[in-house]
């Protein structure tokens, strides 16, 4: 059974960083990772608020150029999917689906997704019109008129903050009433930018090579009807790509796993990093910052106990 000082989980931004730290420190190192490098970047059309990049970037640019970076460096790539982590007093086993390997600290940056409509045409206009972070892409809508979906406290939150962006919200929610506190209820019904559709459920979005309107249908008439906008927000949860944390490691009711600020969870020498991470910004300049700080503090941890 190989045995590593230290073992990354995830390979998007924080994941990639974590591995560069590591690697220069001369850290023993295991890196994997199921799919390509990237995460959630790759599904990412454009990028226009990561520093360094003034005119915008596309996200496999983006990851292209991250991974470059770990190019000079020897390291084992492993190409697989963990399945259970097994944690130790010195050691801690990780189960994946073809192999079993032991490491002296663990950074777990399997990141999160956000959860989809699951209706004709959202994957298709997913980054034409169709986002899921208010933050990253609302800047590409400023002055136009936008469709944001969901009730929840993240819905009223990110509408809010894109009504200082475009022109117009339609803010459609499937039931009578919202869920979210009061607070954020009373704000979004005194927003004038901001027109709730209740009763409303999205049934497919529609376009050219880009999204130009969303088809609604009233659940309690079943009147159909077409809404033209130029971009369309879904804000119905984010779930962690999790299922293999032991019961040792805490977690938030969501499933996030809760650290400190140098990125330790409950248990000694395991950090986790990214959006996988219990915190509200998830963004790649915040997902840089945990990963980065989950190496640093996982180099401090080896030579602690060496």
């Amino acid at each position: 059974m190989k045995e590593y000082e230290a073992l990354i989980i995830g390979g998007g931004p924080a994941g990639i960083t974590a591995a560069l730290y590591l690697l220069r420190a001369g850290v023993k190192m295991g890196w994997v990772e199921k799919l390509a490098p990237g995460g959630q970047v790759l599904l990412t059309e454009a990028i226009d608020n990561y520093p360094g990049f003034p005119d915008g970037v596309k996200g496999y640019e983006l990851i292209d150029k991250f991974t470059d970076h770990l190019a000079p460096f020897d390291f084992d790539k492993i190409r697989d999917e963990a399945l259970r982590i097994e944690t130790g007093s010195e050691l801690h086993k990780v189960i994946l689906s073809e192999q079993e390997v032991l490491t002296k600290t663990l950074i777990i940056c399997s990141g999160a997704q956000w959860r989809k409509l699951g209706v004709p045409g959202e994957r298709k206009y997913m980054g034409r019109g169709v986002s899921y972070c208010a933050v990253c892409d609302g800047n590409f809508f400023r002055g136009q008129e936008i469709a944001c979906i969901g009730g929840g406290d993240t819905a009223l939150e990110e509408s809010l903050y894109l009504s200082k962006l475009v022109s117009k919200i339609y803010l459609i929610h499937r039931r009578d009433k919202f869920r979210g506190t009061k607070f954020y209820q009373d704000k979004v019904l005194q927003n004038p930018k901001i027109q709730v559709i209740y009763d409303t459920v999205a049934t497919s979005f529609t376009g050219n090579e880009h999204l130009t309107g969303v088809n609604l249908k009233n659940v309690q008439t079943e009147q159909e009807s077409l809404l033209e906008v130029d971009g369309a927000f879904i804000f119905i949860g984010l779930d962690p790509a999790g299922g293999f944390f032991p019961s040792a490691i805490e977690t938030d009711s969501q499933g996030f796993i809760t650290t400190d600020a140098e990125m330790m969870t409950s248990v000694p020498g395991i950090y986790a990093a990214g959006d996988i991470r219990s915190k509200h910004c998830r963004q790649v300049s915040t997902a840089v910052g945990d990963g980065a700080t989950a190496a640093y503090n996982a180099w401090a941890y080896l030579e602690q106990h060496s």
